[in-house]
């Protein structure tokens, strides 16, 4: 009898984690923890971050190299949220945390899109395969939160309701295939910084809720491109522009093209322009480009997978 032979552990582990768009961003008054509550519609598009987790020998700790968009924009240190995951995933897990992480970046940096949560998201799942931890889908989610609001939404993907701090996730139904073009600043906005000029600016309201977005959720259901770009919605947006006002006029070239809706993507400066087709989309990107109100732009397409295991 052939003996039972186990198979050996993996010695890389290559994830993509998908970058997003906030569809609605209600957000309430800040309270006295210092956290605003919200309530947000994510969208995960087809930009990605590819975290690939490699093996490295006993006692070797944690590393991070970047490539890609903004890689230089990075950290490598432990301040990176690839290495707060992979350490977060160790703790928990009970296992030594060693390994080599290489972010491979195709999110915009600091643009309001969570190419830092999709890292997040995507590290934790490659070294939970890497070190083969089979720690389960609910805890994987409790550790994602841990790492910051908008992690958890990167291992779901897809449309999902993000309730509390934008965390507590709900699947959204959405029908079909949304077009997006998305003009892209080199310079960043940090995200405390825009939520501080809301508070000096809009102030928000104690309560916000999903009710408020209705027509928005219909639109999705039908896989209403004209209405969804109609309802789209962003209380960031007016603190957004108090600290960059040129953003506006790149909104009006995306307006002047035709597009069904545009909006600052969650704390910006990322602005982001709903098309009815893929010929659309590059004509925007196109307008963008001719009028030089952007450092670079991408087009996309929505709804796409959460973190998903690529290579093992």
């Amino acid at each position: 009898m052939t003996p039972h032979l186990a198979a050996a552990p993996p010695v890389s582990v290559r994830v993509r984690a998908p970058g997003k768009v906030n569809l609605s961003l209600r957000v309430g008054a800040r309270q006295d923890d210092g956290y605003h509550p919200l309530v947000t519609i994510f969208q995960a598009v087809s930009l990605v971050e590819e975290v690939h987790a490699q093996q490295v020998p006993d006692g070797s700790g944690i590393s991070v190299s970047v490539t890609g968009t903004h890689a230089e924009r990075v950290p490598t240190d432990s301040s990176n949220i690839v290495w707060q995951a992979a350490e977060a995933l160790a703790r928990y897990a009970g296992v030594a945390p060693d390994v080599h992480l290489d972010i491979v970046k195709g999110v915009p940096v600091a643009g309001g899109m969570a190419g830092g949560s999709a890292d997040g998201a995507a590290a934790l799942l490659a070294c939970d395969a890497l070190w083969e931890t089979g720690v389960g889908r609910a805890e994987l989610m409790d550790l994602a939160a841990g790492l910051g609001a908008d992690v958890p939404f990167g291992l779901v993907g897809h449309t999902a309701v993000g309730t509390g701090r934008g965390h507590l996730l709900t699947p959204a139904m959405a029908r079909g295939e949304f077009h997006w073009v998305f003009a892209v600043r080199d310079e960043g906005l940090p995200t405390v910084e825009v939520f501080r000029v809301f508070d000096d600016v809009v102030g928000g309201t104690p309560d916000v809720e999903l009710a408020d977005d209705t027509e928005l959720m219909q639109a999705l259901r039908a896989g209403d491109a004209v209405g969804l770009g109609r309802a789209l919605h962003n209380d960031l947006q007016r603190a957004t522009l108090e600290m960059m006002p040129d953003l506006a006029r790149t909104m009006s070239v995306a307006r002047d093209s035709g597009a069904l809706g545009v909006i600052v993507s969650g704390s910006g400066p990322t602005i982001a322009a709903l098309a009815r087709s893929r010929q659309h989309a590059l004509a925007i990107a196109a307008s963008w480009t001719a009028a030089d109100v952007a450092d670079a732009v991408y087009c996309a397409t929505g709804p796409t997978p959460g973190a998903r295991v690529v290579q093992h």
